[in-house]
């Protein structure tokens, strides 16, 4: 099956009332949590990421982004906050549903196991803390026009590849060999669901369609043997 079909097929479970039902309670729970957070703690965590663009070497000492940039970036950040927390509670309460949709999808195929919970945790908070240190270093290259957006892309990319590679693949192929061979498009995959994070709100879709993305990637063509 070509790719263009399997994300046609990831779309349409998408929209899925048993996947707008998990997306509703995690995604919108999530959003809802940090803009709570926020809306009561705006003004200490403003302050906190304006002191953090000052140690900056070269751009703390920028004027302009010190008065206009702090609160983009403290924005930025916040939003960055939701999407971390959204991809870490689909990463641990996805693993039902996936089984549910290849269960109607893939009948043939048989689930060969299950993902560890202590490793979904360790590949989230890896991939969650890669993607941090990553976006608060490199925070003054988002404003950059076209680069920057095409910098965070990947960097939300970062934070889906690896959990989801991990959270999906498991469940259906034991051999690390094999599981490693055909992710070889997980980068490409978490890039397309990173697009999501885009627009507001349907951030909330972006680790969940990553999941089903790659799920319709591994069984549409059958698990090679080893």
């Amino acid at each position: 099956m070509n790719f263009t079909k399997i994300l046609g097929r990831a779309l349409r479970d998408i929209l899925s009332p048993s996947v707008l039902g998990f997306i509703l309670k995690v995604g919108l729970g999530s959003f809802l949590f940090w803009v709570a957070v926020l809306w009561v703690g705006w003004g200490p965590f403003e302050r906190f990421v304006a002191a953090y663009i000052a140690m900056i070497p070269g751009v703390g000492g920028w004027h302009w982004f010190q008065e206009s940039g702090a609160f983009l970036a403290a924005l930025a950040t916040g939003y960055a906050l939701i999407i971390v927390t959204i991809s870490l509670l689909t990463s641990l309460f996805s693993e039902k549903l996936i089984l549910q949709l290849a269960a109607r999808e893939y009948p043939q195929i048989r689930p060969v196991g299950s993902a560890a919970i202590h490793r979904s945790i360790y590949y989230t908070v890896k991939a969650s803390i890669l993607f941090l240190l990553l976006f608060l270093l490199t925070l003054p290259l988002i404003f950059v026009p076209v680069f920057g957006q095409l910098w965070m892309l990947w960097l939300w990319s970062i934070l889906l590849k690896e959990p989801t590679v991990y959270d999906v693949g498991s469940l259906f192929i034991s051999d690390p060999k094999v599981l490693k061979q055909r992710a070889k498009k997980a980068g490409f995959i978490a890039m397309i669901a990173a697009l999501f994070n885009y627009i507001p709100l349907l951030n909330i879709f972006a680790p969940l369609f990553a999941q089903i993305l790659f799920l319709h990637y591994l069984l549409a063509n059958g698990i090679p043997e080893k």
